[in-house]
């Protein structure tokens, strides 16, 4: 595989530092921040649906992991999709539809209709991810990648984090219908500054549409050795990182800690260390390469992760900071690097890393209540850490092949 970039530089790419760069770097930020606050903005609210639509906690869940599903698998599709058409055109189609959606959504009157909506919006926000990361891959000068993909991911981190704030507080001051509403309005907004301020692809090549050339690029994409292992490491990294953040509340509310719901509810603000890990690592990807920038990331992972076992909060608390500031890095690192791997089928590419990121959040995450109940922390910690083995073991040769 090969890492190195050249010297040479082709005025037709986004050079770092210029106008156009800097515009185009807020506005991936600005949608990446609305995709990622549009998806998790009901976590905080299933408390509420539990009282208006009277389901049970179980099912409240639904209106989260049932949007998260449909994305994944329709993440497979989008990327062909936006490699027949063109990246800004699906970019702002997707953040409109979300948008609108999630207005429809604040006013829908049963449960049924609500999740359908949801995934509906699942839907949407599938032409957003892996289109935006090919953007990059394809407009923005190679050596420079990192740090825009870095900024793209950064966005996510905080509309993650934000959707979760922001409909805490607007439904305390009003409603859950008007905070979800304020989140598809901003949707909205972001759809309108992707269509007017992102500039139109030059470096794009229209590939056929259709089931046989999806399947040609699938086979080329998944034979590729590299590319095996770059698609692997979302499975396993992200795995890891959402089973930490799935359990940490728990053990965090338990003795000896006993902290309060409110207490254990700002661990997810550590999310805004992706802001600075992201375009951070990216750019040392460009500086020392992707394979050394990507150890160094999982290694400060499994540091963070041994922190998490020690029963004082002076180490947990660095801990996590340190697990989610590394796993962002690793995060933009692997996404800037798949772009350059992939020469065709980009958007395709990103689709597929998605894809097996998603089903890391899934299985890893639901898995990891086994080690839970069984073992208790202990058990999650060691289950992590056999996923932040493996992944030590596929970026070793891709460390060695450049």
């Amino acid at each position: 595989m090969r890492d190195d970039i050249g010297t040479g530089a082709d005025t037709t790419y986004l050079q770092a530092g210029t106008p156009a760069y800097r515009r185009v770097s807020r506005i991936l930020f600005i949608a990446g921040f609305s995709t990622f606050a549009t998806l998790y903005c009901v976590q905080p609210l299933l408390p509420d649906f539990v009282r208006e639509f009277g389901v049970s906690p179980a099912e409240s869940s639904l209106s989260l992991s049932l949007t998260t599903g449909v994305l994944a698998v329709a993440l497979l599709v989008a990327g062909a999709i936006s490699d027949g058409i063109g990246r800004k055109p699906v970019m702002v189609t997707a953040l409109l539809a979300a948008g609108i959606l999630g207005i429809v959504g604040a006013l829908m009157p049963d449960w049924n209709g609500f999740l359908a909506i949801r995934a509906l919006e699942g839907l949407a926000l599938s032409g957003l991810p892996a289109v935006a990361m090919a953007y990059v891959s394809e407009e923005v000068d190679p050596r420079s990648t990192g740090v825009a993909m870095g900024l793209y991911i950064g966005g996510t981190a905080i509309g993650g984090m934000s959707g979760r704030v922001l409909t805490a507080v607007v439904t305390d001051i009003g409603t859950w219908r008007l905070a979800v509403g304020v989140v598809g309005a901003l949707a909205v907004a972001a759809a309108l500054a992707v269509w007017l301020a992102l500039p139109p692809s030059r470096h794009f090549v229209r590939r056929a549409a259709g089931m046989r050339a999806l399947i040609l690029a699938w086979r080329s994409l998944l034979t590729d050795a590299g590319l095996l292992g770059l698609f692997s490491l979302g499975f396993l990294l992200m795995g890891g990182f959402v089973t930490v953040f799935n359990y940490i509340g728990f053990r965090l509310s338990e003795p000896p800690f006993a902290l309060r719901p409110a207490v254990v509810g700002a661990v997810f603000l550590v999310y805004s260390f992706g802001v600075v890990s992201s375009p951070l690592f990216g750019g040392w990807s460009g500086r020392f390469g992707s394979g050394r920038t990507l150890a160094a990331a999982v290694a400060l992972m499994v540091c963070g992760l041994a922190l998490l076992e020690v029963d004082s909060l002076f180490a947990i608390a660095p801990g996590i900071a340190l697990f989610t500031f590394a796993f962002f890095g690793a995060h933009s690192t692997v996404s800037a690097w798949i772009g350059r791997r992939a020469a065709v089928a980009r958007g395709q590419a990103s689709s597929i890393y998605l894809f097996c990121y998603y089903l890391g959040s899934t299985l890893a995450g639901t898995l990891g209540g086994l080690f839970w109940h069984a073992y208790g922390w202990t058990g999650v910690a060691a289950f992590v850490a056999l996923l932040l083995l493996a992944a030590v073991a596929v970026t070793i040769p891709l460390l060695r092949s450049r």
